[in-house]
């Protein structure tokens, strides 16, 4: 690294915004839904290339059901120092064929497609920060670049690279996209994702209806059992957002379910509250029900600690020599990998990516113009690291 090393990155950056919004195009305008693994790899496969076509060691970790994990690494020759890992995933919640109905576009400063800001435009930034030390001689520790396949449901796949990846390095910044704010997400709720079952008894509703056992009415009475265990003040919240259930309308309804979605601040809360959850579970209201409960994905919170709000000051001050001199902190209530790096131990701050909004809906958006300054001010919080 010349010894205008912060200049230096800075200039590279600046000068590859075109290149920059070009490959976001091209890997926007590839499907990649969660479960859709010839997209989620073909996704992959362009970011490899873009690593052999900057001289950075990339390398994919496969899977058999779910996309591919994809690494690459930026270090000197023999360096045995923690990595700095830039983090992010690149499926997304929509279905194939959302390309074809909305590619990539541009209107005035805003990028839209499916999965512009969540996150493809965050990967599209870690790339390029990699290749900037790539090209100019390295930072002061090794950089690895981490871009996984499912965190949209939950990271079934990608949780233990996640949190082995994070128990390796020094710090980890997750490149969610910046908050509409400008901010960066400082803490997020931790997430727990839920099905319960309901058995009840089939009977004719109107010849033979105090025979029958209705499991739809035992479904409602755990809904506002459920419900209540909502405290705001302590940041849980519960909400049934799926309910199915009954055979016919004149059936007394033998099978209902539900599916549970908790969010939390506090770790000791997940526990507590998932104990009374299941003592809904088990009781039943309506005589002759029974149900089971299962956990079908979790996410864990990013809570602050001494060292994460040491990182993010230094990446507050690095985001100031960047242009962006109001950045700060925020808390999310929605849920990303980062939470399992934060929960190996490891400094983990968020939404370091491009600013953006809407995600997950067809007005998703990404503000072309916070590209490159996002680049630059996490390329200055690298140079700025010091290596013990």
């Amino acid at each position: 690294m010349p010894d205008n090393a912060e200049a230096a990155v800075m200039d590279w950056i600046a000068a590859r915004k075109d290149a920059m919004v070009d490959l976001l195009r091209e890997v926007v305008d590839i499907d990649s839904g969660s479960y859709d693994k010839s997209g989620v790899d073909a996704v992959g496969a362009r970011f490899l290339r873009f690593f052999d076509e900057h001289g950075i060691a990339g390398w994919r970790e496969p899977h058999e059901v779910f996309g591919d994990a994809i690494h690459g690494l930026v270090a000197e020759p023999g360096a045995n120092e923690k990595p700095i890992l830039l983090m992010g995933h690149r499926d997304t919640v929509f279905p194939k064929g959302e390309v074809s109905r909305r590619p990539f576009s541009i209107e005035g400063n805003r990028a839209h497609g499916p999965g512009v800001a969540d996150m493809k435009g965050g990967l599209v930034m870690n790339v390029f920060v990699a290749a900037a030390f790539k090209a100019l001689g390295g930072a002061p520790c090794p950089v690895k670049v981490l871009i996984t396949s499912d965190e949209e449901i939950a990271s079934p796949s990608s949780r233990p690279v996640i949190e082995r990846e994070g128990r390796a390095a020094r710090a980890v910044y997750n490149s969610e996209p910046g908050r509409p704010t400008g901010n960066v997400t400082t803490g997020r709720k931790g997430g727990v994702f839920m099905r319960f079952d309901i058995y009840g008894k089939a009977a004719h509703s109107g010849g033979n209806f105090t025979s029958g056992i209705s499991a739809i009415g035992e479904l409602a009475h755990k809904i506002v059992q459920i419900h209540a265990l909502t405290d705001l003040d302590k940041g849980i919240t519960l909400n049934v957002g799926l309910v199915s259930g009954g055979q016919s309308v004149n059936t007394t309804a033998p099978h209902a379910e539900g599916q549970i979605d908790l969010r939390y601040i506090h770790p000791a809360d997940r526990a507590k509250t998932l104990a009374a959850i299941q003592t809904i579970i088990d009781t039943p209201t309506v005589p002759g029900t029974t149900a089971k409960l299962e956990i079908k994905g979790e996410f864990l919170p990013v809570v602050e600690t001494e060292a994460s709000k040491a990182i993010f000051a230094a990446y507050k001050d690095a985001a100031r020599d960047a242009g962006l001199p109001n950045l700060a902190g925020e808390f999310s209530g929605g849920c990303a990998d980062s939470g399992f790096t934060a929960s190996v131990g490891t400094p983990t701050i968020c939404g370091v990516g491009p600013v953006g909004g809407n995600a997950h809906t067809v007005e998703e958006y990404l503000e072309i113009d916070s590209i490159v300054p996002r680049a630059q001010a996490l390329a200055l919080a690298i140079l700025r690291t010091k290596v013990d």
